[in-house]
């Protein structure tokens, strides 16, 4: 810790201190797991990353598996708050796009993420099932306030759930196939960008019978 972020850290009171710290905890549980999965990712090995003592540790915790089982679900979260931001008040087809955009940049700042959602459901089965009710939860109010704008197709809830996952699943799969390599995190070409828009605008067939074979 660095003499300027020590001194800003005295000036805390003390629920300013103590989230301060959780964050601390957070942020090298978020680089552990990342670098050496669930199972390897020790209350040693977090601390000590943090810069913490094992006691502080549970002060915020009751035990390593109900830190794990928050991990992703805050990191969702604060994929969510870094989604809003860049997403602005264009059209809702615009918009979708920047969110679609958005989640790439933030996974090339949060590299570790792929891999903490992809063990989450085997060694944090709770914070997996958190973590995609609420993403599919926020996911699914957006859709109904656009068609309460009149800016979608006329689709029921239950179709618009199904959408929802259609939607997220594209993101996971999209971001193994482009974005995640032994180099690391890279940002995805163009065309998947481009694909993507074409693909929530305008569908993938057309209804047209032109073009079509006797």
């Amino acid at each position: 810790m660095t003499q300027a972020t020590s001194a800003k850290v005295t000036k805390l009171n003390r629920v300013e201190r103590n989230a301060w710290t959780k964050q601390k905890i957070f942020d090298a549980a978020t680089k552990i797991v990342g670098k050496y999965g669930y199972a390897e990712a020790s209350v040693a090995r977090i601390t000590e990353a943090a810069g913490v003592a094992q006691g502080t540790f549970y002060n915020h915790f009751e035990n390593r598996q109900e830190l794990l089982d928050q991990l992703l679900p805050k990191i969702g979260l604060d994929m969510v708050r870094f989604i809003r931001a860049r997403t602005g008040t264009a059209s809702a087809a615009r918009q979708e796009i920047e969110r679609f955009s958005a989640f790439f940049d933030f996974i090339r700042e949060v590299p570790e993420f792929l891999r903490i959602l992809n063990e989450a459901e085997f060694f944090a089965p709770i914070g997996y099932q958190k973590h995609f009710d609420n993403i599919s939860s926020a996911y699914l109010r957006i859709l109904q306030r656009a068609r309460a704008a009149g800016t979608t197709n006329n689709f029921s809830d239950e179709e618009f759930e199904a959408i929802v996952q259609v939607l997220m699943g594209a993101r996971g799969y999209l971001s193994r196939r482009y974005s995640y390599s032994e180099q690391g995190v890279t940002a995805v070409p163009d065309y998947v960008i481009s694909a993507y828009q074409k693909l929530v605008t305008r569908g993938l067939f057309t209804t047209s019978d032109k073009g079509r074979k006797s």
